[in-house]
């Protein structure tokens, strides 16, 4: 048997495959040359994310291997991209210079970029955290943490799947961990709306969980941090910090604390909650979310303190009662106000700043910076201390100057200073004599070789010298040929030309040796003196994270104040009753979205647990049932966010949990049926219920049949009512059956969305009125819709029959009695062949699945049977 010839591979393609075999899950960029090159699988994927040109490495070799690359500085155009597209990339450089050894250069992976740890500004959104998150599957509860890299910002909580499910959806991390044994239970739970890594199982350990972070944090237990015994908890974000040293990430300083998150601290609302009422992700591409249209904020600090404040609404009376108080005082003052928003405007990004001091990933400009940043917190803090309001007041002591700090930057580097340290004319004058004499040597070139031009010049008489420099000779002399017998002996010559001469002389060479090393030595001193600065620096993380968390709370407060000035918002009253007394209130996001000169239609909302807990609204479709519902959850959520609301008056006691469920909203892709996932959801609300719940329900039951349809929201309505919670309750539906519920049980009341009927059409008027509404008025709006005529007569003249004759739950409650006794056929002659044939056909007809028309139909082919006997 032959023997099969084995592939030849390259050193260079050795060491690929050698570095490659360690990061399997990663996209390698290997460095070779001035280019960062992909080989394989990654280069076809590389080439189709980035639209570079995918060629062939030794081509028509038994080597040939697909290759994709760019340029090395063109890497912070592409890196972003492959992260963006979800892909973990391993940065693979040389580690010495090609120029210092005959050997292949000796290469290793500096830094496994993933998506949920990135510390490049391209990669990063401004106003949104980028969190790494991990979930352990504990026995009865799961852990979760999130923890992002750019801000130090580590969080950590614990609970049953339903709370980890929202605190997923609330923080939209970047990236997930999760435990390989867990990796199917993960994806029927949360689906595969996260980018997920699955780590070894021996990472998720309590004990080794709790040591990574005691080493971490330096401290001999947790207890100080609140988390000592959320013992999932702990595993999942030990398990993050494991990632972190794998990925290369060893330089983590800025991560100086791990807060909890606290559960009761703040007002439940599941993930379809959340969705359905577009807080911050819209459920269509060009949808206007409600943080769009309430970020005012001018640093990108407040706008992510502001994103995770809607995320998690307070229900301490006291807190929202404090925000709301300095809102107040920010639209009184307006010289703070001002001065504030001004300032604001001078900050750049000093978390994230501070943070990439820390790693050590900060350039000289960003530095600089920093430190114009941390001066234009001065008069904020100066303004705040002088205010006659205490908590500006505190506000004020708590910001820290920095002055140390800012001294110590503008000592050290130039305002001018470089994007890049290797760049040069970073460090300022005056912070190295060393420094400053090399650097005069530099500059002083063009003097020297001035004066030494004029003197060669006197000595040899020649008129035309020239002195210059290349790469090849380094500095030489020139001299025409007409003058080449004037040059003295010991001049050495190094290169002919057509018309002239070029020689070097020792002094030349004596001066190019000074000049170039100055030059060398200089950068070498500039990087060592840039990284004695950081350490510096890197002791005031503390403090600079601190002010970076105060600057973005008052960013936060401006924000709210701005909101108010510009579109009327007013203060809520919030007081610890069950009671929410809402007059005029408009829905946030929809008013700023009408054509210009159309008023937003104002609705006045009162839901209590004494006389009127439950509203049922009904109304023809497009009438606004829905947006009266979202305005009534949104205008709860800005008030206990602190904010000011779009309401004439509003008074509001306080709400703990917020439940929505919008009918008919589909989730196939699980396997489950539309109605399925609605009756789901449902079930969710009505185990969960409190008595200072807020409850929205739309349109529940449109998912089956109508006799169903109505039955289910029958009873879901009558369990709320009989419920010891008495939760607040607005139900909209088009079911007007539902209206006769107000004879029976004294706390639901009908309200209607009215509309004006003209001869053939109507008109939306969008005002919540008492009383139910008789019809749906379907077929006028099938007509808006652009219907066919000869469809919406033909739907007229049915309607009108079934007015004639019977309702439509009229005409299946017969059918339903008929079927439910068998027309008591008992008593007739059961040999009769007509009669079993009736039977038959009454027994076999589905009910719950007819359609008014139908319903007619089958009458009247029952009645001829019977007419031909």
């Amino acid at each position: 048997m032959a023997k099969t010839k084995a592939k030849k591979v390259t050193p260079l393609m050795q060491q690929y495959n050698g570095i490659k075999v360690k990061y399997p899950d990663a996209m390698l960029l290997f460095r070779v040359g001035d280019f960062y090159e992909t080989f394989g699988d990654d280069a076809k994927k590389a080439a189709e994310v980035l639209g570079i040109i995918l060629t062939k490495r030794g081509a028509g070799s038994e080597s040939e291997t697909a290759l994709a690359g760019f340029p090395h500085h063109s890497l912070n155009t592409y890196l972003p991209k492959l992260v963006k597209a979800g892909l973990r990339v391993a940065i693979c450089d040389q580690l010495e210079d090609p120029k210092m050894t005959k050997k292949i250069v000796k290469r290793g992976v500096t830094e496994l970029v993933t998506p949920g740890v990135a510390l490049n500004d391209e990669v990063l959104q401004t106003k949104t955290n980028n969190f790494l998150a991990s979930v352990h599957f504990g026995k009865k509860l799961l852990g979760v943490s999130f923890l992002d890299v750019s801000t130090g910002e580590f969080l950590i909580a614990q609970g049953n799947e339903e709370y980890i499910d929202k605190l997923l959806q609330n923080f939209s991390p970047s990236e997930v961990l999760v435990q390989k044994q867990h990796k199917q239970r993960f994806l029927e739970l949360f689906t595969d709306r996260f980018h997920s890594f699955y780590l070894e199982d021996w990472v998720f350990q309590k004990d080794y969980g709790y040591e990574n972070l005691t080493n971490h944090f330096k401290v001999q237990n947790l207890k100080g941090f609140g988390v000592e015994e959320l013992d999932h908890g702990i595993v999942s974000a030990g398990a993050i910090l494991y990632y972190l040293s794998e990925t290369q990430h060893n330089k983590l300083s800025h991560i100086q604390s791990i807060g909890r998150i606290l559960e009761d601290n703040y007002v439940w609302m599941d993930r379809f909650t959340v969705k359905n009422l577009e807080l911050y992700g819209g459920n269509s591409v060009n949808s206007v979310t409600l943080l769009d249209v309430i970020d005012k904020t001018i640093s990108p600090m407040g706008g992510r303190l502001l994103k995770r404040w809607l995320a998690l609404p307070l229900k301490d009376i006291d807190q929202i009662k404090s925000r709301h108080e300095l809102v107040s005082f920010l639209l009184e003052d307006e010289s703070f106000f001002d001065t504030v928003t001004y300032q604001l405007q001078q900050v750049s990004d000093i978390e994230r700043l501070i943070s990439k001091v820390a790693t050590g990933k900060v350039s000289p400009r960003e530095v600089v910076l920093l430190k114009n940043s941390l001066k234009a917190i001065h008069p904020i803090k100066n303004t705040a201390e002088a205010s006659k309001n205490a908590a500006v007041k505190m506000i004020g002591k708590l910001l820290d100057n920095c002055d140390e700090l800012v001294a110590k930057i503008t000592a050290s580097l130039f305002d001018e200073a470089p994007v890049n340290i290797n760049k040069g004319n970073a460090i300022a004058t005056g912070v190295s004599s060393e420094l400053d004499e090399l650097r005069a040597i530099a500059n002083s070139g063009k003097q020297y070789l001035d004066n030494m031009l004029a003197r060669e010049t006197e000595r040899t008489g020649i008129p035309s010298l020239k002195i210059a420099f290349n790469n090849v000779f380094g500095y030489y002399i020139e001299v025409r040929n007409t003058h080449k017998d004037k040059v003295p002996e010991e001049w050495i010559r190094k290169q002919t030309l057509v018309n002239a001469e070029r020689y070097i002389t020792e002094e030349l060479k004596e001066y190019e040796t000074k000049i170039l090393g100055a030059e060398e030595k200089i950068q070498q001193l500039e990087v060592e003196l840039f990284g004695e600065l950081i350490q510096y620096i890197i002791q005031f993380v503390p403090q600079v994270q601190s002010n970076a968390q105060l600057v973005a709370q008052i960013d936060c407060l401006l924000s709210f104040a701005t909101l108010a000035k510009e579109n009327e918002y007013v203060r809520p009253a919030m007081d610890i009753t069950t009671d929410l007394d809402i007059k005029n209130g408009r829905h946030p996001v929809i008013e700023k979205q009408l054509p210009i000169g159309e008023e937003y239609v104002a609705n006045s909302v009162l839901l209590n647990r004494e006389n009127q807990q439950i509203i049922m609204i009904t109304g023809p479709n497009m009438s606004g049932k829905s947006a009266i519902l979202r305005q009534t959850a949104l205008i709860v959520l800005l008030a206990q966010i602190g904010s000011y609301v779009p309401a004439e008056t509003a008074r509001i006691g306080i709400v703990d949990k917020i439940f929505t469920r919008v009918g008919a909203s589909d989730n196939i892709s699980m396997g489950e049926s539309t109605f399925m996932v609605e009756m789901n959801e449902t079930a969710s609300i009505l185990n969960n219920v409190s008595d200072r719940s807020l409850v929205l329900l739309d349109e529940i039951g449109r998912g089956t049949s109508t006799y169903d349809g109505i039955s289910i929201a029958w009873a879901i309505t009558e369990y709320l009512h009989e419920h010891p919670s008495k939760a607040k309750t607005l139900f909209a539906t088009h079911y007007h059956e539902l209206n006769e519920m107000t004879t029976t049980f004294e706390r639901i009341k009908n309200f209607n969305v009215s509309v004006k009927e003209l001869k053939d059409s109507i008109i939306f008027l969008r005002k919540l009125v008492e009383g139910g509404s008789n019809h749906s008025f379907g077929i006028h709006v099938a007509k808006l819709a652009g219907m066919p005529n000869l469809v919406i007569k033909r739907a007229n003249k049915i309607l009108q029959k079934l007015e004639e004759n019977h309702s439509h739950s009229e005409v299946k409650d017969s059918l339903k009695e008929a079927q439910d006794e068998e027309l008591q056929l008992s008593f007739f002659q059961l040999d009769d062949p007509l009669l079993e044939d009736l039977r038959e056909e009454i027994l076999t007809t589905n009910i719950d699945t007819l359609t008014p028309i139908e319903a007619l139909m089958k009458l009247n082919e029952i009645k001829r049977m019977l007419t031909k006997k």
